[in-house]
């Protein structure tokens, strides 16, 4: 069985779309699924490639009993992951913009906005800019479990 590959992306990728990638490993591992998925996630940016996940985030995480990988660093997404992934899930409407340079192009419908997979037509709450992780977390944890089904 071929495993269905998502990335997660979003601006610099040490808050929103990391604290995506190991919420939805996590549901994926306690439902013994993880031979069905590989997952990862990306930025748009360039500002943070190397920067390891920001400690709020981690903390948020960690009062949600998510393990994560503490040796994960932001890395950029590229034109090459198009092809590597089924799905790229952008975490708001700004990083749809910054994706478009990267990825001019979706002609196999690929990439989405995260909200959207709880229903939703909003872009997931930056918490560096809000410092609101917990809120984050939320909308992380409800669109990750509707994409799950």
């Amino acid at each position: 069985m071929e495993k269905k590959r998502i990335i997660f992306v979003c601006h610099g990728n040490i808050c929103r779309s990391p604290m995506a990638e190991f919420i939805f490993k996590d549901k994926i591992r306690s439902r013994g699924l993880n031979e069905q998925f590989y997952v990862e996630s990306a930025a748009v940016s360039t500002e943070e490639i190397g920067n390891s996940i920001y400690p709020p985030a981690k903390r948020c995480l960690n009062a949600h009993g998510i393990p994560f990988d503490t040796s994960k660093t932001a890395r950029q997404i590229t034109r090459a992951d198009y092809d590597r992934f089924d799905l790229i899930i952008c975490m708001d409407r700004m990083n749809l913009r910054w994706l478009k340079y990267i990825i001019p192009n979706d002609p196999a419908g690929k990439i989405r906005l995260m909200m959207s997979y709880a229903g939703q037509d909003r872009d997931v709450a930056d918490p560096w800019y809000t410092g609101d992780f917990e809120t984050t977390y939320r909308d992380l944890d409800l669109a990750t479990e509707a994409l799950l089904k």
